[in-house]
């Protein structure tokens, strides 16, 4: 297991102001061993990208009650009225996104694209100082990649080589994260053996996969959010 990964040597490669992708949808999905270590080593300055914030106690949410994150790119953040009381006190900087424009930001970043064109947003908040381009007489905002330093996933299934299976709605954004970072690490929610995985079930390839984290509570263990 080449890309196996100790906490330890995960937190060596932490460190303050780092753009960070964290995958997961309400916290379905979310790497929540991955987020331990980030709060355990004090990480600060943090530019998260995440579809949402959660709800207190759950997967990105936890990095917003300790105020570890400096800017937040998301396409919700009602369901955490931390997060609105911290950017409506200045000391957040919020970026909200229509949640199919994140998607493609993130493919087109991993994509190696220039951006997307999307009608989403024209004619509100969303457009301000952004580029429109007029395509065969219809208007688009030009949308930006986002690409990250690091992108946290968590795989219901990793074989040895870094394969990953996410089980239902587990998947949501962390397959496109994962195209979309320098460093990739995975917490596996069970650690199985190559050929374990169909490849047809293959949702993200070793490829794309730097670490997986060996040393967690969760690998082995079942997951609730499995059957979500």
């Amino acid at each position: 297991m080449k890309k196996a990964a100790t906490a330890q040597q995960i937190e060596s490669l932490l460190h303050d102001g780092m753009t960070i992708m964290i995958g997961g949808f309400m916290a379905t999905g979310a790497p929540e061993s991955l987020i331990d270590l980030l709060i355990k080593k004090d990480i600060k300055g943090i530019t998260l990208i995440t579809t949402d914030t959660g709800s207190p106690g759950r997967g990105s949410s936890r990095l917003i009650a300790e105020k570890r994150v400096k800017k937040l790119y998301a396409s919700h953040i009602g369901t955490n009225s931390e997060t609105g009381k911290q950017m409506n006190d200045g000391t957040l900087e919020v970026e909200l996104v229509p949640q199919g424009t994140l998607a493609e930001r993130i493919r087109s970043g991993g994509a190696g694209l220039g951006g997307v064109l999307t009608p989403t947003g024209l004619g509100t908040i969303v457009a301000e100082n952004k580029r429109v381009i007029e395509v065969d007489g219809k208007a688009y905002l030009l949308e930006t990649p986002l690409k990250a330093d690091l992108a946290l996933i968590r795989g219901s299934k990793v074989d040895r080589r870094g394969n990953v299976f996410y089980s239902k709605t587990t998947q949501n954004f962390n397959p496109l994260m994962a195209t979309a970072a320098e460093t990739v690490i995975v917490e596996p929610e069970q650690l199985v053996e190559l050929g374990d995985i169909e490849p047809e079930a293959v949702h993200t390839p070793s490829i794309f996969v730097d670490h997986i984290l060996v040393d967690h509570g969760y690998v082995g263990q079942s997951s609730v959010e499995d059957n979500q």
